[in-house]
């Protein structure tokens, strides 16, 4: 649904906005948060479910989430305040687990199930009894019933109906789940399988009733800004396009430094590193040390591999990720600064908590949250005067942001750097449901000798769950501005002298 603007979509974008508000102006915290879900859903009747009450209390966990609290159940008796003090610090980082399902928005869908549609015109033929294995289906009043009892979901019964009247129905979220980690709970809600999970967030965008939410460091980000922090925003690939039609890249660098950011740095140079040091990976240990390797810039794809395929585990690229070596070159140039790093993924907020990383990078922001703080400070990105672009990356470092490009980048890097070696043979995955596919056949040595690109969204970063577009219009965008850059090659750019030292 991204790219569409829905009831949901609006809701997310007020949540944020006031929650940066909130942060900006200060005060008593507790009596102000407590209003909000009135500001949010104002009046008497509900706008959008049954009751305005119910939309009211789902606003209260969407902004608990917002600010890093946790997610309560409607057993729950406490004030929305309830542990505030918490967030209100200038440095606090995700505390699992980070996607959460906010149980009395879920709608309890049905898991799996195979129904016949009103689109049925009880044919005198009725191939779908004919086909049906388990005898489920009858004719009834003249049209095809299926008993779910009997049914065991084969799917013939649709794949001969002549006006495609039967369908199969799963759950949006649990369908969108590459990794099988949604089930239902004793009440027919959905349940995440947090030991499985790996925040991809591909259940938050596909859920229709926006019962899903990761949680959000907005307000510790204010917090720090406030306490005078220099604050730098390494800003992913992904992000051309995202804030508007015609919002430029030295636009979007303006705005931020009217925010009071101290600079916008562009995680394209991340990438370019990254390329350069998993070419450099590949050719020490494919195959000599290693059977194949697998790109590690996606940590919802890593971690599944990691997860998924333990004895595999070492055959994942051990280079830092973009977001890390941006990080890491900011602090070498500016060691008293904080980073923050604005995309599109819900997974990189998982990885920027790990302990290893924490060193490197402070905040982790999506395009729809920080969105919201444009929204606060009535910065209108538009209008705002253009600075010099964000940075210059390369070509094929820019082009990370949508699938195939880090492979790209990295077997062009190996041509440049060591023209005597042979072709390099790749193979790629979208979504973690392929991902899965593409480690179970290399595990069987399918691909031994090959480069492995994984991403957990379909499309790429481009598809992430922060993201503010049309996936097809964000990879054109992307695509275009990577050509203007001043560099092809990654292993091209002025960045590299720092290389050696940023990856120990």
């Amino acid at each position: 649904m991204r790219g569409i603007y829905t009831s949901i979509t609006d809701i997310h974008r007020k949540v944020f906005t006031e929650v940066a508000k909130m942060a900006y102006e200060g005060g008593d915290y507790a009596k102000t948060i407590e209003g909000l879900p009135y500001k949010i859903i104002p009046g008497e009747v509900a706008s959008y479910r049954e009751s305005i009450f119910l939309e009211r209390a789902i606003i209260g966990e969407r902004l608990r989430l917002a600010m890093g609290l946790p997610v309560r159940t409607a057993a729950e008796s406490a004030p929305l305040s309830a542990n505030i003090e918490e967030s209100i610090v200038a440095e606090k980082y995700y505390e699992p687990p980070l996607i959460n399902i906010i149980k009395f928005a879920c709608h309890a869908c049905p898991e799996k199930q195979v129904i016949v549609t009103n689109g049925c015109q009880g044919c005198l033929a009725h191939p779908c009894t004919e086909v049906c294995p388990k005898d489920a289906i009858h004719i009834i009043n003249g049209k095809s019933v299926i008993d779910p009892e009997k049914c065991i979901q084969c799917g013939r019964c649709m794949t001969v109906c002549p006006y495609n009247a039967i369908i199969q129905q799963t759950r949006p979220c649990a369908a969108a789940c590459g990794i099988d980690a949604i089930s239902s709970d004793k009440y027919g809600r959905a349940k995440i399988d947090h030991d499985k999970c790996v925040s991809c967030g591909m259940c938050l965008v596909s859920c229709p009733f926006g019962a899903i939410a990761d949680k959000g460091q907005i307000f510790q980000l204010i917090q720090a800004m406030k306490e005078g922090h220099k604050i730098y925003a390494a800003v992913a690939p992904a992000f051309v396009g995202q804030f508007g039609k015609n919002v430029t890249p030295g636009k979007l660098r303006a705005a931020m430094r009217e925010l009071g950011f101290a600079d916008a740095i562009e995680v394209a140079v991340g990438a370019d590193l990254c390329a350069t040091d998993e070419a450099r990976d590949f050719i020490e240990n494919v195959p000599e040390k290693l059977p194949f390797m697998a790109t590690s810039c996606c940590p919802a794809w890593s971690v599944m591999a990691k997860k998924m395929f333990p004895d595999y585990k070492d055959c994942v690229s051990m280079t830092l990720t973009p977001m890390v070596l941006t990080g890491r070159l900011i602090k070498m140039k500016h060691p008293d600064a904080k980073v923050v790093f604005i995309g599109p993924c819900a997974a990189k907020k998982l990885e920027a908590s790990r302990k290893s990383v924490r060193s490197d990078i402070d905040f982790v922001l999506t395009f729809e949250e920080m969105m919201g703080l444009f929204n606060a400070k009535n910065i209108d990105l538009s209008t705002i005067e253009e600075e010099k672009e964000v940075s210059e990356a390369s070509t094929d470092g820019r082009n990370f942001a949508v699938a195939g490009g880090v492979a790209t980048a990295v077997v062009n890097c190996i041509k440049k750097m060591y023209p005597e070696k042979e072709d390099i043979k790749v193979v790629n995955a979208e979504g973690l449901r392929n991902c899965k596919k593409l480690m179970t056949l290399a595990s069987t040595g399918k691909y031994n000798g090959y480069l492995l690109e994984g991403m957990a969204c379909p499309g790429g970063c481009v598809a992430g769950a922060g993201t503010l577009q049309p996936i097809n219009k964000s990879t054109i965008a992307v695509n275009q501005y990577a050509k203007q850059a001043e560099y092809e090659l990654c292993c091209d750019t002025d960045y590299l002298k720092d290389l050696d030292s940023l990856a120990d």
